[in-house]
């Protein structure tokens, strides 16, 4: 399963529909812009928290962190009968799954969702001219044979634990059909999604979207065509503010009413807000699967070296900086895995700050201190630059802690920020960034970190930028484990696996570990029913539970 990119990166005031003053007007307030609205082609989590009021994904986690299936009638399991193991035709194990698709979902101009929706996702998420960033996981599915208008067959090319996760989403054959079948390699520009976002036809959940102002607001009606609960709001209207502080104020003057934790204000600015305006706001903090980290590039010649990599890790003191600024509530990192996640392992390799030692690992790699400035021995300065989106106070004060820390372990380092549409667009996905890149991922509970650090998941102009092993980290061991633990149907035995990639990760460190984030949401007193889930499918996919308390 693809992970979800969480930014938080500036937009200037934005206006607003006269309708924003109902009390069945919600305003939701965002730090960040999709970079685009396709369920399939958009990775970031402000298009997956817009669109799961809108859309849903066939098989996701559900608030208890249970699988739940929003377009199937029950989720395939081999105790039900649905799923099966079963021998391909080249001779390989692979899992079939048996689906139903509900009989109540229709697309918001009335089509009924069928096979042929399921048959489209599915062809595009595996069609490399279409760069589809979990490309490589998608093509676990080895085909999708529609048995009628709703039900149909799922053929998976190896046994995985994780395979009743590999239901295909629905994609709108009937509008978005013809451009992908005229020219694939266009589609990502061609599908409606891009050129008609508004067209009630690509979306099938509670609500769908109705205005679509780029880079500053999106709003939200009901689908008429929805036949679940109903949904309480007459209107979403997601404001997009990407200064966070910028982002607080309109949340003191009204223009929004409510601050989702998925991509609202860090933990640290809600702790403030909570200080200054203790009772006038519901706070609650969600601890999860939140991984905020720095992506290194092995394209570097400098972080290319382990040795490097732990130095900056030792030379960093990540405990003083989670304390200061977050009063301790955000746990230091060792690896990607959130201590609430069940395969987390405790027992590695630990980066305690060290200067000293972060020092000596930089002179075993063949680096000398001179004039403050480590160099190789070539005479090149050990200089990084550090990105992240730009606009977030939280991550601009990190960067300046860090800039300062490694000051004093000979490391110079430039701040390089950008908006974060360029960064996750642009940027990361085709990996043109030079030096550290801080961000977060979001993961389902027990997701092996395939996508990111899997060989064959680097984004290259060859595979369409398909992939999310932006770092463009080898390690043939760490491929094997990540192999192998997708196959192992034993609970006990898997875990065992995933403790051994966490120590390999521990010991390499393609990634700088940071801190494990809490979501911090901020609701009007009046705003019931929301319920945070800490892992990457965001509140939204109950959106239909809310509801306003005003009368």
């Amino acid at each position: 399963m693809k992970k979800t990119i969480l930014a938080m990166a500036m937009a200037a005031p934005l206006a607003l529909s006269a309708a924003s003053a109902n009390a069945e007007t919600l305003k939701i307030g965002m730090s960040q812009y999709p970079e685009g609205l396709h369920p399939t082609l958009v990775s970031n989590v402000a298009a997956s928290y817009i669109l799961s009021t809108s859309y849903r994904n066939s098989v996701i986690y559900g608030k208890d962190w249970l699988l739940q299936c929003n377009t199937c009638v029950e989720v395939p399991t081999f105790k039900n009968g649905l799923a099966e193991r079963i021998t391909l035709e080249d001779g390989r194990e692979g899992i079939k799954m048996t689906v139903a698709i509900k009989d109540d979902l229709f697309w918001g101009d009335g089509t009924p969702v069928t096979t042929k929706d399921i048959l489209l996702g599915y062809n595009i998420s595996v069609d490399e001219r279409v760069g589809n960033p979990g490309l490589q996981e998608a093509k676990t599915v080895e085909k999708v044979v529609a048995l009628d208008d709703k039900n149909f067959e799922v053929y998976l090319n190896k046994v995985t634990f994780k395979y009743n996760t590999f239901v295909p989403d629905a994609l709108p054959a009937h509008i978005d059909g013809p451009l992908y079948e005229q020219d694939p390699a266009s589609y990502p520009k061609t599908t409606r999604y891009a050129t008609d976002p508004t067209n009630p036809g690509l979306y099938f959940g509670p609500y769908v979207l109705t205005k679509v102002n780029a880079g500053s607001f999106i709003t939200a009606t009901p689908n008429p065509h929805w036949k679940g609960k109903a949904p309480s709001f007459d209107e979403l209207i997601f404001k997009t503010v990407e200064n966070t502080a910028a982002l607080e104020a309109h949340l003191m003057s009204g223009s929004v009413d409510y601050l989702p934790g998925e991509l609202g204000l860090s933990l640290d600015q809600v702790q403030q807000l909570e200080k200054r305006h203790s009772g006038k706001f519901n706070v609650h903090y969600e601890p999860g699967l939140l991984y905020e980290h720095l992506d290194t590039t092995m394209d570097n010649p400098h972080l290319a070296k382990k040795e490097v990599r732990q130095a900056l890790l030792y030379g960093a003191n990540r405990q003083q900086l989670v304390d200061k600024l977050f009063g301790g509530k955000q746990p230091v990192a060792n690896t990607n895995v959130s201590p609430r996640d069940t395969t987390y392992y405790a027992d590695v390799k630990s980066y305690e700050y060290n200067p000293e030692k972060a020092k000596e690992l930089l002179k075993q790699a063949g680096y000398t201190l001179k004039k403050g400035v480590m160099v190789d021995g070539e005479g090149n300065e050990l200089h990084l630059e550090l990105m992240t989106t730009a606009g977030n106070k939280t991550r601009e004060l990190v960067q300046q802690v860090l800039q300062s820390q490694w000051k004093q372990i000979g490391v110079k380092v430039s701040i390089v920020n950008q908006p974060a549409r360029v960064y996750f667009g642009e940027t990361l996905n085709q990996r043109k960034h030079k030096g550290l890149a801080m961000f977060a991922w979001y993961s389902s509970p027990e997701s092996p970190p395939r996508t990111t650090l899997l060989s064959t998941n680097i984004p290259t102009e060859e595979n369409g930028w398909s992939g999310q092993n932006y770092i463009g980290y080898k390690n043939p061991a760490m491929d094997e484990l990540l192999n192998k633990v997708e196959k192992e149907l034993d609970t006990e035995k898997r875990n065992k696996i995933f403790h051994e990639i966490q120590k390999i990760y521990a010991e390499d460190l393609p990634a700088l570990p940071l801190y494990f984030r809490s979501d911090s949401f901020v609701k009007p007193k009046w705003l019931e029913g929301v319920t945070p889930t800490g892992h990457m499918f965001p509140s939204s996919n109950w959106v239909e539970e809310w509801y306003s308390t005003k009368k």
